[in-house]
């Protein structure tokens, strides 16, 4: 690992910011103490909502943390697309009994007011998805002593962070759960993402600064591989999704092992933009006529995926998840950490006994 990162964490262990409640202060807190870096997910939250979850984790560590920010979205979206989609929708929201939100909530997650918070009271690490901010913010944050992170898809993006001025790049692979942070949503790319080995060497060829690997990993063996193709340390997020200090709802956690869910899919059904979740009733139905439209439609779906779990019904629930979200072991956060750093020692060692001599 880099020396900065190195300073940072005793394992080049990232726990992904997972956003809608998984990622809080417990979560963070768990991983920190375990010499791994933990993050919070500040995405849809309000500023006064992520800075009292930073209160909490400094009550519940000492260990250095990151926040996570969605960059905010140009409107692109089609109005009359959305409508018809919301029409669309119509049986969804007589069957679980509540009224489909409003597309026209805020497209920009409170990014000015949080990034406002974190200069003026900084936390070690502060991560971007969606895009990169401008040279302007993340010269602000290198003065106020935060390593910032901007997650990328392809080489391109990659390189465009790296002249923004980005301490390290977020590789993220096509396998990764959740939504896939393309830095510019375009419909025509759906479905032709590249996978993380393939890519951190390509980004590895193209910037000089650190990479952290992210999209499917679940065993320290994995971490492994991603260092020897060239990164720096490893980010896992469905890994981390079945800790007892994650918040997310149980019937997310049940199903990533349970047989009735076969696969992972990229769906623009809960949210208008493309994220990899586990095929249940609500993507096969209406997957394949969502709009381009984040954030519009997950405002518009927010109500019916807060229902279905409710009501204990797992096909209406976004069960986002990596492609080896059947491997998950459920396990205290920080025992996951000393294990999965355990399985990477134990993966070098083997390697290195079978190199020549």
């Amino acid at each position: 690992m880099s020396s900065e990162l190195t300073d940072l964490c005793r394992y080049p262990i990232v726990q992904a910011p997972m956003a809608g409640g998984t990622s809080g202060p417990q979560l963070a807190g768990a991983v920190a103490e375990a010499g791994g870096l933990g993050f919070l997910a500040a995405g849809y939250k309000t500023a006064d909502g992520m800075y009292n979850e930073i209160k909490q984790l400094r009550r519940l560590t000492s260990g250095p943390f990151g926040v996570n920010l969605f960059m905010p979205q140009p409107a692109l979206a089609d109005p009359s697309a959305v409508e018809v989609y919301r029409h669309q929708l119509a049986g969804e929201a007589a069957w679980y009994e509540t009224p489909l939100g409003d597309p026209d909530s805020s497209g920009d997650d409170g990014y000015e007011a949080k990034v406002a918070i974190l200069l003026d009271d900084p936390v070690p690490v502060v991560s971007f998805t969606f895009g990169c901010p401008t040279r302007d913010t993340l010269d602000a944050f290198a003065r106020a002593g935060t390593h910032t992170i901007v997650t990328v898809t392809s080489a391109e993006e990659a390189q465009s962070a790296q002249w923004a001025g980005a301490d390290t790049v977020c590789v993220q692979g096509v396998e990764a759960g959740g939504h896939q942070s393309t830095h510019r949503d375009d419909p025509q790319l759906d479905q032709t993402g590249t996978g993380l080995l393939s890519l951190v060497a390509q980004v590895r060829e193209t910037v000089q600064i650190p990479i952290v690997a992210t999209g499917g990993l679940m065993r320290g063996s994995q971490i492994a591989a991603v260092l020897a193709a060239g990164a720096d340390a490893a980010q896992l997020g469905t890994a981390f999704l079945v800790c007892p200090e994650s918040g997310a709802h149980l019937l997310h956690k049940q199903a990533l092992t349970n047989p009735l869910f076969v696969r992972t899919e990229l769906t623009r059904a809960f949210s208008g933009r493309p994220a990899r979740g586990l095929v249940n009733r609500f993507v096969r139905e209406h997957g394949p006529y969502a709009p381009a439209a984040y954030p519009q439609v997950h405002y518009v779906t927010s109500g019916l995926r807060q229902a279905a779990a409710k009501a204990g019904d797992a096909q209406g629930m976004a069960l986002w998840a990596g492609q080896g979200h059947r491997m998950a072991r459920e396990l205290p956060a920080g025992e996951l950490i000393e294990l999965l750093a355990a399985e990477l020692e134990a993966a070098r060692a083997a390697l290195s006994m079978r190199s020549p001599r």
